[in-house]
């Protein structure tokens, strides 16, 4: 049975190109259209829809109001966010998310590009994504127990790693070395506003985002946070108590410096499994690094970026790994990847994963 996807969006040209791209497909079925947010709102609040493809700016209610709608009467739905404005305006396309969007993408700037392999491409691959999201949240209450039950027996060590990494003193010189990527940027909302503004180390952040994303999204959880969240820049020294965020279309590496001290070195080199950032490239750089502990936090995305480079560290490294659950995730790409692979030390819900990370690094 096809997944039945709502597109919303005020140009009727644009509507018959991204339902032409889902109703050619095999998986998909573009079974309703709305040009304005308030004609979407009566839709979404009347029938389920599987996905529900949104541009912003639009008459009578626009997309973030729409978001916003929905957020405050509690109408769950599967919203990717398709506009231009996700290119000219990323603190918007952040915004968005921040009101219940799970992703992105950058809607053609004309009907030729619409109808081109690129854009179908993209579209398809985002759906893939993203469409286990609508399945997940409405799993019988017997499934999500049994899905809860799961991560507890990870904490508790009935599963995950058969040998538990080594324990640091909490006086040693530690990082926080953290990986996301589709829901993350909500994610990290949970998250880096939690920590304690006396945090006894520095955090390097990979969350996968196009150039000119990541800023906004710095700066955003900066308003939000008691720790110092910036955009990294190249060769800047890592401060305890600062969040660094990979800027988008750079790998972020972190190099040791002869003072002890440590300075991210940002890296154009291609990227890898067509990802740059890539958590691969931060983790892999710290087998390097002279911290006594690395702690890994992977939340939500798809695929399984980080597992590898934590795979390798952990050869070099004293490490503690952290992940997010699977009732909690998005997508449960990543964290599953790295459980799957044995590393994991503590399966945690995402409201509690600030507790976790400052158990293992302390406060100063």
């Amino acid at each position: 049975m096809k997944k039945n996807i709502l597109v919303v969006d005020d140009s009727a040209l644009m509507r018959r190109a991204i339902c032409d791209i889902i109703n050619t497909s095999d998986e998909y079925e573009a079974i309703d259209t709305c040009s304005d947010g308030l004609a979407a709102y009566e839709k979404i609040k009347s029938r389920s829809y599987d996905a529900v493809l949104l541009d912003i700016n639009m008459p009578k209610m626009n997309g973030l109001e729409l978001l916003q709608k929905l957020q405050k009467e509690n109408i769950r739905a599967t919203v990717v966010v398709v506009s231009s404005l996700a290119k000219e305006d990323a603190k918007i396309t952040i915004q968005a998310m921040e009101y219940g969007a799970i992703d992105f993408m950058t809607k053609p700037q004309n009907i030729i590009e619409a109808k081109g392999v690129q854009f179908r491409q993209q579209l398809i691959q985002l759906l893939n994504s993203v469409l286990p999201v609508a399945k997940k949240r409405n799993l019988s209450s017997s499934a999500a127990a049994s899905a809860a039950a799961k991560a507890a027996a990870v904490v508790s060590g009935q599963l995950g790693r058969k040998i538990p990494h080594k324990q640091v003193s909490s006086g040693s010189n530690k990082l926080i070395a953290l990986a996301c990527s589709t829901g993350g940027p909500k994610a990290l909302q949970s998250v880096i506003p939690f920590l304690d503004k006396n945090m006894d180390a520095p955090m390097v952040l990979v969350q996968h985002m196009p150039t000119g994303f990541t800023r906004s999204m710095a700066e955003r959880l900066n308003e939000l946070s008691k720790v110092t969240v910036k955009e990294a820049v190249d060769n800047e020294i890592l401060q305890k108590g600062c969040v660094y965020v990979a800027p988008g279309g750079y790998h972020l590496e972190v190099v040791p410096v002869k003072d002890g001290t440590h300075k991210v070195h940002l890296s154009d080199a291609p990227p890898i499994g067509g990802l740059r950032p890539c958590a691969n490239v931060m983790y892999k750089s710290l087998k390097r690094s002279k911290y006594d502990q690395i702690v890994c936090v992977v939340l939500t995305g798809m695929g399984a970026d980080g597992t590898e480079g934590i795979r390798e560290l952990e050869r070099s490294k004293p490490i503690y790994v952290i992940s997010q659950d699977e009732p909690t995730c998005i997508v449960y790409g990543m964290p599953k990847a790295v459980a799957d692979a044995g590393l994991t030390d503590e399966v945690v819900s995402l409201t509690n994963i600030p507790k976790s990370i400052i158990n293992q690094v302390g406060v100063k």
